[in-house]
């Protein structure tokens, strides 16, 4: 094909995924708002597949890392089936990037530097917020927002942290015209990654 649209051959990849994906992200957040989003893709024992969107905290040679309530229904998941699968996507540069590995939390002194550093605001829904189960009322969360206001200085909860996604598959795609989009995918092979380009 001609023309000046992006495109991603194998020789503009470097070996290591996670260089990959940083080349990738750095870029992203200089073009995209909020770059970090992630939709988190789980599943049930019983294989019932459920997505939502969260926010990418860290990404380093032990994983992905995000946070949220252990006892939502991510997390009910997670603890049943630790498998997930992350897509973050940046429409203004026509990129995707797929991640796929095993979950399990973090280690509960990371989770209490973040959670101590996030704003009060956030702390205090966390705490009021019985995440993915049902509330009489919106009113009734703002309450429990106010109560909790008044009880001092939140500390995080057992039931509230992050967790880490360990790569096994990595994917990366590139618009391209026509739909004849480039995809590469990252998969481990014993201390090492195989790269292999995928159909579109």
């Amino acid at each position: 094909m001609q023309g000046s649209e992006p495109s991603l051959d194998r020789d503009d990849l470097v070996d290591d995924p996670l260089e990959q994906f940083r080349l990738w992200f750095a870029s992203a957040r200089s073009a995209v708002p909020a770059a970090e989003k992630m939709a988190l893709a789980t599943a049930s024992a019983d294989g019932r597949p459920s997505v939502r969107m969260v926010l990418m905290k860290q990404a380093d040679e032990s994983g992905i890392v995000f946070f949220s309530h252990y006892a939502s229904r991510k997390g009910r998941e997670l603890a049943e089936n630790p498998r997930a699968a992350l897509l973050l996507y940046w429409e203004p540069l026509g990129r995707q990037v797929r991640i796929e590995g095993v979950v399990s939390p973090v280690a509960d002194a990371e989770s209490d530097a973040y959670f101590a550093a996030r704003p009060l605001g956030a702390r205090l829904s966390a705490l009021a917020s019985p995440q993915s189960r049902p509330v009489e009322s919106r009113e009734w969360l703002e309450r429990r927002v106010a109560e909790l206001e008044t009880e001092g200085e939140p500390l995080r909860p057992e039931w509230w942290g992050g967790f880490r996604l360990v790569p096994d598959v990595w994917e990366f795609w590139q618009h391209r015209d026509n739909r004849l989009h480039d995809r590469f995918r990252y998969r481990r092979d014993g201390d090492a990654w195989a790269i292999e380009r995928l159909g579109p």
